[in-house]
């Protein structure tokens, strides 16, 4: 969380096309307001798509100690 986050000078962080929040800073620093390098994108698109598979596996082995217990 940037620390500047009450300095009501504008928004800290942005949405990105697949639902994520990502933090921009704050206005008040150099480099506000540039948008993510497509290595930041793939990147994180890439770290989303770990999250995702995990959660799977997670959801997939809970089924199958529900099967076990029926």
């Amino acid at each position: 969380m940037c620390h500047q986050i009450d300095c009501g000078c504008g928004p800290h962080t942005y949405q990105v096309p697949w639902g994520r929040r990502r933090h921009s800073g704050c206005c008040c620093t150099p480099g506000y307001g540039r948008f993510p390098a497509r290595e930041e994108i793939i990147g994180e698109l890439e770290e989303y798509l770990k999250e995702l598979k995990a959660e799977i596996k997670g959801v997939e082995e809970h089924i199958a100690e529900l099967k076990k217990a029926a």
